[in-house]
């Protein structure tokens, strides 16, 4: 239940929304448990379930907000400190500023390279395990990172 909040969370950029998405999800996993195939891994079949509702919901919200630009700043969670630190807040202000700038930046890609991006370096999946959940080839993987994180600099840079 973790991993898919923080999936969906990655996808749609708010709390509430990926809550709701990764309940739904599994509702939905449960209700057409007789589809999946037992022989195969369970993730990748799920997260299939996960990201259609993500961006169905993401399509849905962009033409409700059309006119209105999205704000994710609003919706990143804040740093907790930790126990070593002593409580530094300039610190904890910093890593709030660095964390929100990232989020902001992965809020500002297309939605195949957010997946990846998510997958790969927040749920520490394999690029095998990525093409599998992704039902594409190791080299598309590949390929959306690289162009995902090539992106991500420019978002940052600028």
């Amino acid at each position: 239940m973790k991993d898919a909040y923080f999936i969906a969370l990655g996808l749609v950029g708010n709390r509430e929304d990926a809550l709701d998405l990764s309940q739904e999800a599994f509702i939905r996993a449960y209700n057409n448990l007789e589809s999946f195939n037992s022989e195969r891994s369970f993730f990748p079949w799920f997260y299939q379930i996960l990201r259609n509702l993500c961006f169905s919901h993401l399509r849905r919200r962009n033409r409700r907000q059309a006119r209105f630009a999205t704000d994710l700043d609003s919706e990143q969670s804040t740093i907790e400190p930790e126990a070593h630190d002593g409580f530094a807040p300039e610190l904890v202000a910093e890593r709030n500023e660095a964390k929100d700038r990232l989020w902001k930046a992965i809020g500002q890609l297309e939605p195949k390279h957010r997946e990846v991006i998510i997958l790969r370096h927040f749920q520490d999946l394999s690029y095998e395990e990525i093409s599998q959940v992704l039902l594409c080839n190791k080299g598309t993987v590949t390929s959306r990172l690289y162009y995902a994180r090539k992106r991500l600099k420019e978002i940052l840079e600028s």
